[in-house]
């Protein structure tokens, strides 16, 4: 074989390789990316709402609740049990989603305003991610139950809080949380459907 020649056909091969690799390169840089959009998951719900009574000797209040909740202690600390009994959570594992409760009563210590001023800076603390927070007055089907709810828009850690008292003796404050990270159009339904069950507990509450 010729070498002028076998060296000729070499430099045009890789020239030829080197114009196909060009091309590829700037029609890739000419395409544009479009990322698929996420998928949301599928919520189904029971077909009926089912409640339970939480009726703990040690709490001085009752209700009711969506029967696939479970009760959970707010914690393992044995002392911090002793001091706050009433404080726990309604989960739903399936939902990835808990109702937190916690008690409070009222005395010269903690005061019906300063439980009161608590609660609403604990709500607006979710301000900086919160697109906007609206307020209902509230009140249960039992006398001496009425309070504020707490409508929390975007992405909040927690989309719904409440506190209900008799404004002399009881003092109850309540926060729906998602184990998920907060997306607000894919928790949507699921907000809507634990608001009902936030209001049941609400409108079922009894003080003792």
């Amino acid at each position: 074989m010729n070498t002028t020649n076998f060296i000729n056909d070499s430099k045009q091969f890789q020239c030829i390789l080197f114009i196909l690799f060009l091309s590829g390169w700037l029609v890739s840089c000419n395409e544009h990316f479009t990322p698929k959009k996420k998928s949301y998951f599928r919520i189904e719900f029971p077909a009926e709402r089912k409640f339970v009574s939480y009726n703990n000797p040690t709490c001085p209040f009752l209700f009711e609740y969506a029967d696939f909740g479970r009760i959970q202690k707010d914690s393992s600390d044995q002392q911090e049990l002793q001091q706050h009994p009433c404080w726990f959570n309604i989960i739903y594992p399936e939902y990835k989603a808990k109702i937190y409760l916690s008690y409070t009563a009222i005395n010269t210590e903690n005061t019906l305003d300063k439980l009161i001023k608590d609660s609403y800076k604990l709500t607006f603390k979710h301000t900086v991610k919160a697109d906007y927070i609206d307020e209902t007055l509230i009140k249960g089907k039992h006398p001496k139950v009425s309070g504020i709810l707490y409508d929390v828009g975007g992405n909040a850690a927690s989309a719904v809080q409440f506190y209900i008292t008799d404004s002399s003796r009881h003092f109850l404050r309540g926060s729906l949380y998602f184990y998920a990270a907060p997306n607000t159009d894919s928790i949507a339904p699921v907000v809507n459907y634990f608001r009902e069950d936030v209001k049941h507990i609400i409108e079922s509450l009894q003080w003792k």
